[in-house]
């Protein structure tokens, strides 16, 4: 039974929920803990480290995007603080970010002939790019925004900064109690993905791909490096607790935790 969802999005980055809703959203599905970690910024409202939110643990995290030789990786860092360097990595990605979702959003009006309606907040991403196309007047809905316009390999594609492994590692390290490789059997290279796992405290085991998926490599990995598992939803929605740690995993997460 999932009792934590330690990969949960909220508005602050590309989630829909907010945390008003959070707590509502966790009693749902039955979970004593949730873990926010937002893409590239910590949640400007959540306290540092561990909190309660009308009954549900509240643990401060954030995903943080790595560049390594092979691939990008995704790093989740739990128990946050922050930290004077994680302020300055994520406020230049955030500054970042925002320059690129107006060049993205410049090429697709051009393309298309038509306005889009779109904030440009910290947190900002391809997916509201996504969200402001399917709500327009154009024939393409959120899908079709990703496969045709904005997608890796189209033509309103535009680059973002992202900070290589050992600066990106470094700074959760001193800022978080616990950092881990984020759904290691999404990446082109899994198993090199998860030989990074030897610099980190934690991986990612329980988690909703859309394929099946032997977890092997991983277990072999927290076996070998002596690594906590984490696990979740990796909810852009209200729905959480589709994957997740169970009572045992969460007591040893949590006893890691600051």
């Amino acid at each position: 039974m999932v009792v934590a969802d330690l990969h949960v999005h909220t508005t602050n980055s590309d989630g829909t929920l907010t945390i008003e809703t959070l707590a509502s959203a966790a009693h749902a599905a039955d979970l004593d803990a949730v873990a926010v970690t937002d893409h590239d910024r910590p949640h400007p409202e959540i306290e540092e480290g561990i909190s309660e939110l009308d009954g549900v643990t509240l643990v401060h995290g954030i995903e943080l995007r790595v560049e390594t030789p092979e691939q990008r990786l995704d790093l989740l860092g739990y128990g946050l603080a922050r930290t004077t360097e994680l302020t300055a990595l994520t406020d230049r990605l955030q500054r970042n970010r925002i320059e690129r979702a107006r060049e993205i959003v410049d090429c697709v009006e051009d393309r298309l002939g038509i306005p889009l309606d779109i904030a440009y907040d910290r947190g900002v991403g391809r997916p509201h790019v996504a969200r402001a196309i399917a709500a327009s007047s154009a024939p393409y809905d959120y899908s079709d925004a990703f496969a045709e316009l904005i997608g890796d390999d189209c033509a309103c594609y535009v680059s973002r900064e992202i900070p290589d492994f050992e600066t990106g590692r470094a700074v959760l390290a001193d800022a978080c109690d616990v950092v881990g490789l984020a759904h290691p059997f999404r990446y082109d290279d899994p198993a090199r993905a998860l030989e990074y796992t030897e610099h980190l405290d934690a991986v990612e085991i329980p988690y909703p791909y859309d394929r099946a998926v032997d977890t092997t490599a991983a277990e072999e990995a927290a076996s070998e490096f002596d690594l906590l598992v984490t696990g979740g939803s990796d909810a852009h929605d209200d729905q959480l607790g589709n994957a997740g740690l169970d009572g045992g995993q969460y007591e040893q997460f949590l006893s890691a935790l600051k």
